[in-house]
């Protein structure tokens, strides 16, 4: 889905219908500063801090963000430093905070289960986004977008309060370089608290080779997975073999990229399907194939309690309505190099000339490359950023050509753009699953939108809903559990 639209409202909603609702990790502690320096409209950002278990930490935080009444009409936020490996206090203060305000908020009302959903490729932030929503009770955690082997070991750590690390690739790294992240708890604890629950983990994968992988080498316990195919919103793993593209510029994938899922059951554990899996009968054809359910982005992140901005999806219901929704697969758009699903929408950066008309700016930062410079430190480049920057700091100029800065984007999806000099403000680009081209499936006759409730309802309808295993949202996924 992006950032911020499975937020704290959607994953509550869809945990009090009984399902598992899936917070959106991925840049939480921008938007967290970002609500703050709004004002933090209706309250909910200090409700649930106010629940902190380290006030002093909680306060610094807030004065460091918080607006009274909110900044000025068309004023920037705040540049926040980027993340680095040294990250400063504050910068982990704020990730601590964030990640356990959000997951705070959705298990606020009820007493089901939540998620949360972060990225393996931007690591640096790992741990003490993991820690702060632990602080929260969260239930699981789910990881796609890399190998992360090393998230089991971690929450194993973390929920004991004990020193962890998680290795930083750092493109050309030699020998005895430092590249290991680490994070100790109690550096940061105010007063001594009893162990944290430790989350279910689930790798979201594309590749039986991966699930053994995991299984086999991991450096703790592994509870299931999530199985993405290509169809699936966000970004996709790259086809198998060498990248061919069709007609329309996007990849092509094949019978290499389907997962055996014969051999997933001969793993014994819990496997959920993703891609194309939002309507009653693929459920029940999931749960045939021996799922123990499915997860369903595109649907919920239209919704009325997704996060998405409202002219964004009310725009791309009537598309689809009216039977012209389409989704592009990019395999330049992302900085990270892996193919990128972008929803064809009006005033976003899917149109060429509104991406020719934005400069080149790279100030978020999430996206970015660590690499050894000549003096044996880390430094960091984004394929994204002006292509002259990018090329000095060793990147080769072909990777340059076509990337998005998916960051700044992904947060004006939200209602939180940056704006530059009192009148440029940065344009969206949202992503959505291929099944876009259906969710008007979930509208009533006259409605002009539908509800978390409304999309598992209908996806219930195939059977017995007491047959049916639980959702994880994100990103909602049906889970046993």
């Amino acid at each position: 889905m992006g950032v911020g639209i499975s937020s704290w409202r959607l994953a509550q909603a869809v945990s009090r219908c009984g399902q598992l609702g899936v917070v959106s990790g991925t840049a939480l502690d921008r938007v967290f500063a970002r609500r703050l320096e709004d004002g933090d409209p209706g309250g909910h950002l200090r409700r649930a801090i106010n629940h902190f278990p380290f006030p002093a930490m909680a306060k610094r935080v807030w004065d460091q963000h918080f607006i009274p009444g909110g900044k000025m009409h068309g004023a920037s936020y705040r540049n926040l430093p980027l993340h680095t490996k040294e990250n400063p206090r504050e910068v982990q203060e704020l990730l601590i905070v964030a990640n356990f305000a959000e997951v705070f908020l959705a298990r606020e009302g009820h007493r089901n289960p939540v998620g949360i959903n972060y990225m393996e490729k931007i690591q640096i932030p790992h741990l003490p986004s993991m820690y702060g929503a632990m602080l929260a009770g969260v239930g699981y955690v789910l990881m796609g977008a890399g190998i992360p082997l090393r998230v089991p070991g971690a929450l194993d750590l973390l929920a004991n309060h004990e020193p962890a690390t998680y290795p930083l690739q750092v493109t050309g790294a030699r020998d005895g370089d430092d590249t290991t992240l680490t994070f100790n708890p109690r550096e940061f604890m105010e007063c001594d608290l009893p162990p944290l629950a430790r989350p279910k983990f689930l790798p979201i994968i594309a590749s039986n080779v991966l699930a053994v992988t995991m299984t086999k080498k991991a450096n703790g316990r592994v509870d299931g997975f999530v199985i993405e195919g290509p169809i699936a919103g966000g970004h996709n793993a790259p086809p198998r073999g060498r990248m061919e593209l069709n007609q329309d510029g996007e990849p092509i994938y094949g019978e290499r990229d389907r997962v055996d899922l014969g051999k997933m059951r001969e793993l014994g554990l819990p496997f959920w399907l993703a891609g194309g899996y939002g309507s009653p009968q693929k459920v029940r054809e999931a749960l045939d194939a021996g799922a123990a359910g499915v997860q369903v982005g595109t649907a919920f992140a239209f919704c009325d309690e997704s996060g998405l901005r409202e002219d964004y999806k009310r725009e791309l219901l009537a598309d689809s309505a009216a039977g012209i929704a389409r989704v592009r697969t990019d395999p330049q758009a992302s900085p990270t190099g892996f193919p990128f699903k972008i929803a064809q929408l009006e005033g976003t950066l899917s149109e060429p000339e509104v991406y020719q008309a934005r400069a080149r700016i790279c100030d978020v930062g999430y996206l970015r490359e660590a690499y050894r410079t000549d003096d044996g430190s880390i430094g960091y480049r984004c394929a994204s950023e002006p292509v002259t920057i990018y090329v000095s700091k060793g990147g080769k100029v072909e990777e340059t050509a076509g990337r998005k800065c998916l960051c700044n984007a992904l947060l004006a999806n939200i209602g939180l753009p940056q704006v530059r000099n009192g009148k440029h403000v940065e344009p969206g680009l949202v992503t959505a699953g291929d099944d876009l081209s259906g969710i008007s499936r979930f509208l009533s006759p006259g409605a002009s939108g539908f509800t978390a409730a409304d999309v598992v309802t209908k996806l219930l309808a195939a059977g017995d809903p007491a047959d049916v295993p639980y959702y994880l949202s994100e990103e909602t996924v049906l889970a046993n559990a």
